[in-house]
Protein backbone atom coordinates (compact mmCIF):
# COMPACT_ATOMS: atom_id res chain seq x y z
CA UNK A 1 0.00 0.00 0.00
CA UNK A 2 1.32 3.42 -0.93
CA UNK A 3 -0.06 6.56 0.69
CA UNK A 4 0.71 10.13 -0.37
CA UNK A 5 -0.86 12.85 1.80
CA UNK A 6 0.44 15.58 -0.56
CA UNK A 7 -0.90 14.06 -3.78
CA UNK A 8 -3.89 12.59 -1.95
CA UNK A 9 -3.76 9.05 -3.28
CA UNK A 10 -3.77 5.59 -1.79
CA UNK A 11 -2.53 2.72 -3.91
CA UNK A 12 -3.75 -0.69 -2.70
CA UNK A 13 -1.13 -3.22 -3.76
CA UNK A 14 -2.58 -6.66 -4.53
CA UNK A 15 0.14 -9.25 -5.04
CA UNK A 16 1.02 -10.34 -8.61
CA UNK A 17 -1.02 -7.61 -10.34
CA UNK A 18 1.79 -5.33 -11.56
CA UNK A 19 1.89 -3.44 -8.28
CA UNK A 20 5.69 -3.49 -7.96
CA UNK A 21 5.95 -1.59 -11.25
CA UNK A 22 3.25 0.87 -10.14
CA UNK A 23 5.00 1.52 -6.83
CA UNK A 24 8.34 2.06 -8.59
CA UNK A 25 6.77 4.50 -11.05
CA UNK A 26 5.22 6.52 -8.20
CA UNK A 27 8.35 6.67 -6.02
CA UNK A 28 9.30 10.15 -7.28
CA UNK A 29 5.94 11.55 -6.18
CA UNK A 30 6.31 9.71 -2.89
CA UNK A 31 9.63 11.36 -2.03
CA UNK A 32 8.36 14.77 -3.08
CA UNK A 33 5.78 14.44 -0.34
CA UNK A 34 6.85 16.36 2.81
CA UNK A 35 5.41 13.54 4.93
CA UNK A 36 7.59 10.89 3.29
CA UNK A 37 10.74 11.49 5.34
CA UNK A 38 9.02 11.65 8.77
CA UNK A 39 7.10 8.45 7.96
CA UNK A 40 10.30 6.74 6.83
CA UNK A 41 12.26 7.79 9.92
CA UNK A 42 9.49 6.74 12.29
CA UNK A 43 9.22 3.40 10.51
CA UNK A 44 12.99 2.83 10.79
CA UNK A 45 12.85 3.74 14.49
CA UNK A 46 10.03 1.24 14.88
CA UNK A 47 12.21 -1.55 13.46
CA UNK A 48 15.34 -0.59 15.38
CA UNK A 49 13.61 -0.14 18.74
CA UNK A 50 11.54 -3.31 18.52
CA UNK A 51 8.36 -1.32 19.13
CA UNK A 52 5.91 -1.68 16.26
CA UNK A 53 4.59 1.82 15.68
CA UNK A 54 1.63 2.15 13.32
CA UNK A 55 3.27 4.77 11.12
CA UNK A 56 3.31 2.87 7.82
CA UNK A 57 0.63 0.76 6.20
CA UNK A 58 1.93 -2.71 5.21
CA UNK A 59 2.88 -3.31 1.58
CA UNK A 60 -0.03 -5.65 0.88
CA UNK A 61 -2.56 -4.24 3.32
CA UNK A 62 -6.23 -4.25 2.36
CA UNK A 63 -8.07 -0.97 1.90
CA UNK A 64 -10.06 -1.61 5.07
CA UNK A 65 -6.84 -1.14 7.08
CA UNK A 66 -6.52 2.43 5.80
CA UNK A 67 -10.24 3.08 6.27
CA UNK A 68 -10.10 2.01 9.90
CA UNK A 69 -6.76 3.65 10.79
CA UNK A 70 -6.97 6.98 9.00
CA UNK A 71 -9.27 9.83 10.09
CA UNK A 72 -12.53 9.69 8.16
CA UNK A 73 -11.96 13.00 6.39
CA UNK A 74 -8.44 11.98 5.33
CA UNK A 75 -9.57 8.63 3.93
CA UNK A 76 -12.49 10.26 2.13
CA UNK A 77 -10.20 12.83 0.51
CA UNK A 78 -7.87 10.22 -1.03
CA UNK A 79 -8.09 8.86 -4.56
CA UNK A 80 -8.00 5.14 -3.82
CA UNK A 81 -7.04 2.71 -6.57
CA UNK A 82 -5.86 -0.84 -7.15
CA UNK A 83 -5.07 -3.24 -9.96
CA UNK A 84 -6.58 -6.70 -10.35
CA UNK A 85 -5.75 -9.68 -12.56
CA UNK A 86 -7.44 -12.68 -14.13
CA UNK A 87 -7.34 -15.29 -11.31
CA UNK A 88 -6.28 -18.12 -13.63
CA UNK A 89 -3.41 -16.07 -15.02
CA UNK A 90 -2.43 -14.90 -11.54
CA UNK A 91 -2.00 -18.48 -10.32
CA UNK A 92 0.30 -19.32 -13.23
CA UNK A 93 2.34 -16.21 -12.48
CA UNK A 94 2.52 -17.12 -8.79
CA UNK A 95 3.71 -20.65 -9.59
CA UNK A 96 6.56 -19.42 -11.74
CA UNK A 97 7.52 -16.72 -9.24
CA UNK A 98 7.75 -19.24 -6.40
CA UNK A 99 9.54 -21.83 -8.53
CA UNK A 100 12.07 -19.20 -9.62
CA UNK A 101 12.66 -17.31 -6.35
CA UNK A 102 11.42 -19.51 -3.49
CA UNK A 103 11.45 -23.15 -4.68
CA UNK A 104 11.55 -24.35 -1.07
CA UNK A 105 7.85 -23.39 -0.85
CA UNK A 106 6.74 -25.64 -3.74
CA UNK A 107 5.98 -28.47 -1.32
CA UNK A 108 7.89 -30.88 -3.56
CA UNK A 109 5.59 -30.22 -6.53
CA UNK A 110 7.32 -29.38 -9.80
CA UNK A 111 4.27 -29.41 -12.08
CA UNK A 112 1.73 -26.59 -12.06
CA UNK A 113 -1.38 -28.79 -11.73
CA UNK A 114 0.00 -30.73 -8.74
CA UNK A 115 1.19 -27.54 -7.09
CA UNK A 116 -2.17 -25.83 -7.60
CA UNK A 117 -4.12 -28.72 -6.05
CA UNK A 118 -1.81 -28.72 -3.05
CA UNK A 119 -1.84 -24.94 -2.77
CA UNK A 120 -5.65 -24.79 -2.71
CA UNK A 121 -5.95 -27.67 -0.23
CA UNK A 122 -7.54 -26.17 2.92
CA UNK A 123 -5.61 -28.69 5.04
CA UNK A 124 -2.25 -27.35 3.91
CA UNK A 125 -0.32 -25.48 6.63
CA UNK A 126 -0.29 -21.71 6.27
CA UNK A 127 2.65 -20.17 4.42
CA UNK A 128 2.71 -16.43 3.72
CA UNK A 129 4.10 -16.51 0.18
CA UNK A 130 1.55 -19.11 -0.86
CA UNK A 131 -1.47 -17.80 0.96
CA UNK A 132 -1.05 -14.17 -0.10
CA UNK A 133 -1.57 -15.22 -3.71
CA UNK A 134 -4.78 -17.14 -3.01
CA UNK A 135 -6.50 -14.41 -1.03
CA UNK A 136 -9.51 -12.98 -2.82
CA UNK A 137 -8.61 -9.83 -4.68
CA UNK A 138 -12.06 -8.48 -3.91
CA UNK A 139 -11.19 -8.54 -0.18
CA UNK A 140 -8.62 -5.83 -0.84
CA UNK A 141 -11.26 -3.51 -2.28
CA UNK A 142 -14.13 -3.64 0.21
CA UNK A 143 -15.08 -2.34 3.66
CA UNK A 144 -16.53 -4.30 6.57
CA UNK A 145 -19.96 -4.25 4.90
CA UNK A 146 -18.70 -5.71 1.65
CA UNK A 147 -18.94 -2.43 -0.25
CA UNK A 148 -16.25 -1.52 -2.78
CA UNK A 149 -14.56 1.59 -1.36
CA UNK A 150 -11.76 2.15 -3.88
CA UNK A 151 -12.43 4.78 -6.53
CA UNK A 152 -10.76 3.06 -9.46
CA UNK A 153 -10.00 -0.58 -10.27
CA UNK A 154 -7.44 -0.97 -13.02
CA UNK A 155 -6.62 -4.22 -14.76
CA UNK A 156 -3.28 -5.90 -15.19
CA UNK A 157 -4.37 -6.82 -18.71
CA UNK A 158 -4.29 -3.11 -19.66
CA UNK A 159 -1.81 -1.90 -17.07
CA UNK A 160 -0.28 0.98 -19.03
CA UNK A 161 -3.61 2.47 -20.10
CA UNK A 162 -5.25 2.12 -16.68
CA UNK A 163 -2.18 3.45 -14.88
CA UNK A 164 -2.38 6.54 -17.09
CA UNK A 165 -6.05 6.91 -16.09
CA UNK A 166 -5.13 6.66 -12.40
CA UNK A 167 -2.39 9.27 -12.82
CA UNK A 168 -4.95 11.56 -14.45
CA UNK A 169 -7.09 11.32 -11.32
CA UNK A 170 -4.06 12.01 -9.13
CA UNK A 171 -3.19 15.03 -11.27
CA UNK A 172 0.25 13.98 -12.51
CA UNK A 173 1.67 13.03 -15.89
CA UNK A 174 1.99 9.23 -15.99
CA UNK A 175 5.64 8.30 -15.36
CA UNK A 176 7.06 5.33 -17.30
CA UNK A 177 6.17 1.95 -15.86
CA UNK A 178 9.33 -0.09 -15.31
CA UNK A 179 9.18 -3.78 -16.12
CA UNK A 180 9.69 -5.16 -12.64
CA UNK A 181 9.78 -8.93 -12.09
CA UNK A 182 8.86 -9.65 -15.69
CA UNK A 183 8.75 -13.43 -16.15
CA UNK A 184 10.70 -15.05 -18.95
CA UNK A 185 10.16 -18.67 -17.93
CA UNK A 186 6.46 -19.18 -18.70
CA UNK A 187 4.23 -19.66 -21.68
CA UNK A 188 2.33 -16.51 -22.60
CA UNK A 189 -1.14 -18.10 -22.64
CA UNK A 190 -2.12 -19.14 -19.11
CA UNK A 191 -4.87 -21.41 -20.46
CA UNK A 192 -2.27 -23.90 -21.65
CA UNK A 193 -1.48 -24.74 -18.00
CA UNK A 194 -4.98 -25.92 -17.14
CA UNK A 195 -7.21 -28.89 -17.68
CA UNK A 196 -10.93 -28.90 -16.92
CA UNK A 197 -10.42 -29.96 -13.29
CA UNK A 198 -7.80 -27.37 -12.36
CA UNK A 199 -9.65 -24.58 -14.17
CA UNK A 200 -12.71 -25.42 -12.10
CA UNK A 201 -10.64 -25.41 -8.89
CA UNK A 202 -9.69 -21.80 -9.53
CA UNK A 203 -13.24 -20.91 -10.56
CA UNK A 204 -14.62 -22.20 -7.26
CA UNK A 205 -11.94 -20.71 -5.02
CA UNK A 206 -12.13 -17.28 -6.66
CA UNK A 207 -15.86 -17.28 -7.40
CA UNK A 208 -16.42 -13.88 -5.75
CA UNK A 209 -13.57 -12.31 -7.71
CA UNK A 210 -14.85 -13.82 -10.94
CA UNK A 211 -18.30 -12.37 -10.30
CA UNK A 212 -17.29 -8.95 -8.98
CA UNK A 213 -14.43 -8.30 -11.39
CA UNK A 214 -16.06 -9.98 -14.40
CA UNK A 215 -13.24 -12.35 -15.28
CA UNK A 216 -13.55 -15.54 -17.32
CA UNK A 217 -11.21 -18.46 -17.92
CA UNK A 218 -11.51 -17.89 -21.64
CA UNK A 219 -11.92 -14.13 -22.23
CA UNK A 220 -12.68 -14.77 -25.91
Amino acid sequence: MLLSPKYKFLFVHIAKTGGTSVRAALQRQRWRDPWALPIYLCNRFSHLSGHRLAVKLPRHAKVIAAKELLPHEVFASLFKFAFVRNPWDLQVSSFHHIRRERPQFLGGHTEFADFLRWKLDPQRPYQYHLDTSIELQSDYLIDLHGRVVVDFIGRYERLVEDFATACGHIGIAPPPLPHRRQATDRRRDYRAYYDEETAELVARHFARDVALLDYRFDPD
